[in-house]
C-alpha cells in the first residue's frame, strides 16, 4: 500500500533526504524495536493513515492512558501518535498549543513527549518547567497490560531527569545546573519559595523560644494530595 511505502522511505536507514533533527532522521529518535512494532500494529494502519497536525487532535482527545508498548509489545495510542508527529514534523507554534491547551491532558503529555525528543536543551528545560505546577491525573499502561497512576508534573519530571521514558531511550539532556554555569539558563526559582521561607520563619522563631531543638518538619512533600488508585 503507498501509505505503508511511504512509511517505509521515511523509517529506512539508507538514503533519507528529509528533515533532520539532531543531525539524524526525526523517526530514529524513537527506537527501532519500537518504531517497527508501531508500524506493524493496527493502530498505525488504520488510525494513523493521512493524519495531519489537524486531524491528529482528533485522534489524541481519545486517548485515556500513556505509556510505550505492553504486553506482547502491542504499542499504545500514545507512542504510535508521537512517531506520527515525528514524521509530520509541526511546526514549534502548533506543538506548543497542543501542550498549553487546559481540556485534553493526554494531549499535552503527548507534545510534552515530543518536546523532550524534539527540542535543545534549553528549550525543553524552558517549554516543559512550567507544567511541573499542573497535578493532573494520568494513566500510564504498565508493560503487563495493567495501569497505573500518575500525574502531569511527575510525568514532566520524568522526561526531565529519567533518560528512558514510555519504553524508549531519550537523548541524554545535560543537567540544569550546567546549563546555569553555561549561562544558558537562569537559576530555576520553586514556585513555593515563599511558603518555604515561611516555614523556616515559624521554625526559627519556635526553636528561639524554646530549649529544645525543633527537628525538621516533615515538609518536603509539597505535592498535591494523590489517590491511591487510577482514574477511569
Amino acid at each position: 500500500m503507498e501509505h505503508q511505502a511511504d512509511a517505509k522511505r521515511m523509517f529506512d536507514e539508507r538514503g533519507y533526504e528529509g528533515a533532520v533533527i539532531h543531525n539524524q532522521n526525526p523517526a530514529h529518535l524513537l527506537e527501532k524495536a519500537v518504531r517497527d512494532r508501531v508500524t506493524e500494529s493496527y493502530y498505525w494502519k488504520e488510525q494513523c493513515f493521512a493524519v495531519n497536525e489537524a486531524t491528529l487532535c482528533d485522534r489524541a482527545v481519545e486517548m485515556t492512558y500513556l505509556g510505550g508498548t505492553y504486553g506482547q509489545q502491542k504499542p499504545t495510542p500514545f507512542i504510535c501518535l508521537c512517531l506520527k508527529l515525528l514524521q509530520l514534523l509541526p511546526e514549534r507554534g502548533i506543538v506548543l498549543e497542543y501542550l498549553h491547551q487546559t481540556e485534553f491532558k493526554y494531549l499535552s503529555a503527548l507534545a510534552a513527549f515530543y518536546v523532550r525528543l524534539t527540542f535543545d536543551p534549553k528549550d525543553v528545560y524552558t517549554t516543559l518547567e512550567p507544567l511541573l505546577a499542573d497535578y493532573r491525573k494520568l494513566r500510564r499502561r504498565t508493560k503487563d497490560g495493567g495501569y497505573s497512576l500518575t500525574y502531569m508534573d511527575q510525568f514532566i519530571d520524568d522526561l526531565l531527569t529519567k533518560d528512558r521514558v514510555c519504553g524508549t531511550s531519550l537523548r541524554k539532556l545535560p543537567h540544569r545546573s550546567l546549563l546555569e554555569d553555561l549561562g544558558q539558563l537562569e537559576m530555576r526559582e520553586s514556585p513555593l519559595g515563599e511558603e518555604l521561607d515561611e516555614i523556616d520563619n515559624d521554625v526559627s522563631e519556635r526553636s528561639d523560644g524554646s530549649e529544645h531543638s525543633i527537628g525538621t518538619p516533615n515538609g518536603h512533600e509539597f505535592n498535591h494530595e494523590r489517590s491511591a488508585s487510577p482514574e477511569e
